[in-house]
């Protein structure tokens, strides 16, 4: 495997443009942490590095990010997004959209897990609300909190 090329930011010629990731994140409202993070999952590539050793991207790396937003905007992980560019990146010939089909079934399942948890504890509220209207309403705090030793006590 050969060495990156060393190359200038904003190169102009055969190559693309190239940008830092500092420039990535400002065009795409990313971190750079989550950058290096989609980087190190193998989600973008980076395109080599700058003389000064920084590293620098394409603007594949800004259709990347975008396809990588739009699938965590349908609650796919980052695992489960790597899973589905691999499925995309080492079979070409087979169909992606079956892949992600069934990753939006399990997506869809977190939610609605999720949700039965939501409204349990929104049950849990309701009821704790009801049981405890005076004291939510600032009488006979010692009903819930006890004898706080570390609380002056209140006058009557």
């Amino acid at each position: 495997m050969s060495a990156p090329r060393q190359v200038e930011v904003g190169e102009v010629g055969s190559e693309p443009e190239l940008m830092t990731i500092g420039e990535l994140a400002r065009r795409t409202g990313l971190s750079r942490k989550l950058i290096r993070e989609f980087e190190g999952r193998g989600l973008i590539y980076s395109a080599g590095r700058s003389e000064a050793g920084y590293r620098l991207f394409d603007r594949s790396a800004l259709w990347c990010v975008t396809v990588i937003g739009n699938l965590r905007s349908l609650g796919l992980t980052l695992k489960e997004i790597q899973q589905l560019a691999a499925v995309y990146l080492e079979q070409p010939s087979e169909p992606v959209g079956p892949h992600l089909a069934a990753l939006l079934d399990r997506a869809e399942q977190r939610i609605q897990g999720r949700l039965k948890e939501l409204r349990t504890l929104q049950n849990r509220i309701a009821a704790f609300r009801a049981e405890n209207a005076g004291v939510l309403a600032g009488a006979d705090e010692t009903r819930l909190l006890g004898d706080d030793p570390r609380r002056p006590p209140t006058r009557p």
